[in-house]
């Protein structure tokens, strides 16, 4: 059964689900450019590899010792003296787990030369918090952005930071951002909501190329199809992240019209 959605489906925004969408789309993304491309170019999954603690491993702090104050009647002795409350069973905590991430990404690489021509980036969740996932994707996006290859960067998760470009009071659930290397400071910002079709967008290569038009939209849709989500998803629930007050009630009306609620 094909998505529902006109566009982005936040269903799939869920931290259960997105990880392994990403890697589909990531890779349903190289399967459409490889043909095209060739035998000039040459498209390759490239993995960012760090140690972080896993989020759900967070150290739950042990609760306060209670603290009785004594106070002696001889004011020459006027102290304080802390009494800790025995324990007689242990509390339980959990303590932060190191885990290794794996993020992939796509590079265009010029055959014979290898030189890099463009970076396809499809943003994660550990990109769009603080931590380590953040601080390696920045230091990798700041060196891209110093060369002169071409970065795109794709964001479809409404939660989490935004990356930094000017106009960042531009309010929109999900981007795609186009910067040519030949065109720094300036980018292509594709801009667009749940309600919205994904916008397709050429993919930049070096001057004077035939630029491939890439249609995310239709891509996204042969993952959703190919690999079952329809089977795996309950729309009878609401979207995790959770959505704005408005979009709430435009994603209700839109399910109960496809049967789905």
């Amino acid at each position: 059964m094909p998505t529902p959605f006109p566009g982005m489906n936040p269903y799939l925004e869920h931290p259960e689900l997105f990880p392994g969408l990403h890697h589909l789309l990531i890779s349903e993304i190289a399967r459409f450019l490889s043909p095209i491309l060739r035998p000039k170019y040459r498209v390759a999954v490239e993995v960012r590899m760090y140690e972080t603690n896993d989020e759900n491993s967070l150290l739950v702090g042990i609760p306060d010792v209670i603290v009785k104050s004594r106070q002696t009647t001889d004011s020459s002795k006027d102290t304080n003296i802390a009494v800790a409350a025995p324990s007689t069973e242990p509390l339980k905590v959990k303590i932060p787990m190191p885990i290794s991430i794996r993020e992939g990404y796509l590079e265009v690489k010029e055959v014979g030369t290898e030189a890099l021509i463009t970076t396809i980036e499809i943003l994660s969740p550990t990109n769009k918090r603080p931590g380590k996932g953040r601080d390696a994707y920045e230091e990798k996006r700041e060196n891209v952005l110093r060369s002169r290859t071409n970065l795109v960067e794709v964001d479809l998760l409404r939660k989490g930071q935004l990356m930094a470009f000017s106009g960042n009071n531009i309010d929109s659930d999900y981007r795609v951002l186009v910067c040519r290397g030949s065109n720094r400071p300036y980018a292509d910002l594709y801009a667009f909501n749940l309600q919205d079709i994904i916008p397709a967008f050429s993919l930049p290569l070096r001057a004077g190329d035939t630029e491939p038009l890439i249609d995310l939209q239709g891509l996204l849709n042969n993952v959703y199809d190919i690999y079952d989500y329809d089977l795996v998803i309950n729309y009878s629930q609401e979207a995790v992240p959770a959505l704005s007050k408005d979009n709430v009630a435009w994603v209700d009306t839109l399910l109960r019209e496809k049967g789905l609620r």
